[in-house]
């Protein structure tokens, strides 16, 4: 049996699908570790190529011999809602300021999509987050 490899590092970034670059922020956190960052870009690109222009959170596992593993995650909620809505950003003023709506139906499509990434114990509880979410960024909820 060989040497058994060891977890030195794992970093987690948000690199938009499909166009990772060797500049910051994945450069910058891959950099210390000697990881060769343009195997880990070109790697990325591949993996999202069908996902581009979406921000997605990646967790990298880097080894004692400089190989590393990633995981791609379900891109963020509020990256997920924006796009539902046909918005650029969320308002400044929740409260005061409703910048766009989304459907349940369209809560639940999320809900679905980001249901193992979050911590909920059912769907049901995952679109109430998802919903909560959107309150946040003053995106109100239709029927």
């Amino acid at each position: 049996m060989g040497k058994q490899r060891q977890v030195t590092a794992q970093i987690k970034v948000q690199v938009t699908g499909g166009q990772a670059t060797p500049a910051p922020p994945v450069g910058t956190a891959l950099g210390p570790h000697g990881v060769n960052i343009g195997q880990f870009v070109s790697q990325f690109n591949e993996k999202t190529r069908d996902m581009m222009g979406v921000t997605i959170p990646v967790v990298i596992t880097v080894y004692n011999d400089r190989t590393f593993e990633f995981i791609l995650k379900s891109p963020p909620a509020a990256v997920l809602l924006k796009k539902a809505a046909g918005i650029a950003k969320g308002s400044g003023n929740p409260l005061k300021n409703k910048v766009g709506t989304v459907t349940t139906g369209q809560l639940e499509t999320i809900a679905k999509q980001k249901y193992e990434d979050l911590n909920a114990s059912s769907l049901e509880q995952a679109r109430k987050m998802i919903a909560g979410t959107a309150r946040s960024m003053g995106i109100e909820v239709v029927d």
